[in-house]
């Protein structure tokens, strides 16, 4: 448990892999995407996410990846590190700043979502045990209740703050101990463990949704573009789930990118890890919408979709019990790898600047995001009146999650990852990225243009239409 991040590093390039997929890969792909894709037309959404993914995302993933590698330490000393060899201003090290202290607030309000998914993880293993009891291990779940009674559990859940901070302490406490480990016996193992096990639930749920739902629907659905939905608010939205989707602006990649000890050119594992991702978020469409579709329910139903609207399916569908239990558990996996990688940036800031032992840097900012997630849990209930940011017209009706949620989002993520880019674009010493890269003049030259040019201006749109969203009509 040494101060310096240069001390740890992943055993091989699978392993980084692993972990940063498992780290862009979270609440953003299963829960989030569908609920946009659902909100936006599907089809046109899609296909513009992707193209942003490709554009945008891809070129990003790369350069944080690099600047980890290059720097060897935690993100901020990363980019001064980059900044140094490049000869430019270490104030360019604000990017990282703005990641790191992103990440933290994020990480508040994600375990107090992700505490609602192990409380339906709960309820479902609940349900499997009464349907066993009942002879038909293979039946629905919440057998004999209506409609409405199913979906008034998230409200009866938001209402109970002992709830939620008991669900909120339980998934911080994992985050934790997974963080505390280190970066071998502790991250790396469980994206080894778990991330085989997400992929072989994410399957086995499409597969049985399928068979069990309605596929053909779900699928024209998601990959038939109506091209007249595709309004600028949809386009910005696309561009938005692209970066949270891939854990951009969070400095989470320049951490794990510091622990690269393998020699190598980066551009192939950084598109693994987009194209990943990419796939998760399309798979997770097509596990969820022919549920949804299946059981008549509208795709369009936003965020309580997961939490109120599948319930609903997994009541009259075959195995519904058992199938909700392991959805739920899929989601939990991957609640938990992104946490992990964003409980991590600052705990290497910790390492990094303050020379802090891992346990300590982990244990400080863990606490620190806990007890802000407190606030944010009884936003729902002892303090449901409060506005933290009520003066701004944007957030005038936002609760406590909503707010940091919104203010990381919409302003903190882009404006980080603009400066990224204008940073690698163009102060970089472009002679170091291209040999840390390793891509060829060709690659090299068409990847500084993403970056220098169209990254700049396209997340420039994102935070402009984000803070004033009365500009698209």
């Amino acid at each position: 448990m040494g101060s310096a991040s240069a001390k740890e590093g992943w055993s091989s390039r699978s392993a980084f892999i692993l972990a940063a997929v498992g780290a862009a890969v979270g609440l953003g792909n299963i829960w989030r995407f569908p609920t946009l894709a659902g909100e936006n037309g599907g089809g046109a959404f899609v296909l513009v996410y992707v193209a942003f993914v490709l554009l945008l995302g891809l070129p990003l993933v790369l350069a944080e990846i690099t600047t980890g590698r290059i720097g060897q330490t935690d993100a901020v000393g990363s980019v001064r590190e980059v900044a140094d060899r490049s000869n430019a201003s270490k104030g360019w090290s604000i990017t990282a700043t703005l990641g790191t202290i992103g990440a933290f607030l994020i990480l508040s309000f994600y375990s107090v979502v992700a505490g609602w998914v192990l409380y339906y993880a709960g309820v479902m293993g609940g349900e499997l045990v009464s349907a066993i009891g009942r002879g038909d291990p293979l039946g629905g779940a919440f057998a004999g209740e209506s409609i409405d009674q199913i979906q008034a559990r998230l409200g009866g859940l938001l209402g109970d703050w002992k709830m939620l901070l008991a669900m909120h302490a339980l998934f911080m406490g994992v985050t934790w101990f997974v963080v505390s480990r280190g970066v071998h016996a502790g991250i790396e193992k469980a994206a080894t463990i778990l991330m085989p096990i997400f992929f072989a639930l994410l399957v086995g749920i499409t597969i049985y949704g399928a068979f069990a739902g309605n596929f053909e629907e779900a699928t024209a659905f998601l990959f038939t573009a109506d091209f007249s939905k595709l309004t600028p608010q949809v386009m910005n939205e696309a561009l938005g789930q692209a970066l949270f989707s891939l854990s951009l602006g969070v400095a989470g990649l320049i951490t794990y990118g510091s622990y690269i000890k393998q020699k190598g050119g980066l551009g192939g594992t950084a598109a693994t890890i987009a194209m990943a991702d990419t796939g998760v978020a399309l798979i997770a469409g097509l596990m969820i919408f022919p549920i949804v579709f299946g059981a008549g329910l509208d795709p369009a139903g936003g965020p309580t979709l997961v939490f109120q609207a599948l319930p609903v399916a997994f009541q009259s569908m075959p195995g519904g019990a058992l199938i909700g239990l392991l959805f739920f558990l899929l989601i939990f996996v991957a609640a938990l790898t992104s946490s992990v990688s964003l409980l991590e940036v600052p705990t290497a800031w910790g390492k990094g600047e303050m020379k802090w032992t891992r346990f300590t840097s982990a244990t400080i900012f863990g606490i620190g995001a806990f007890g802000l997630g407190v606030f944010a849990l009884l936003g729902y209930n002892v303090l449901a009146d409060v506005r933290p940011l009520g003066f701004w017209g944007l957030f005038e009706n936002a609760d406590i999650l909503d707010t940091i949620d919104g203010f990381t989002g919409k302003i903190m993520l882009p404006v980080g990852v603009m400066i990224l880019s204008i940073f690698i674009g163009w102060k970089a010493d472009q002679k170091m990225m291209k040999a840390a890269t390793g891509l060829s003049n060709g690659m090299f030259a068409l990847w500084r243009f993403l970056i220098a040019w169209l990254c700049p201006v396209a997340v420039g749109l994102v935070l402009l239409f984000g803070l004033f969203p009365g500009l698209l009509g």
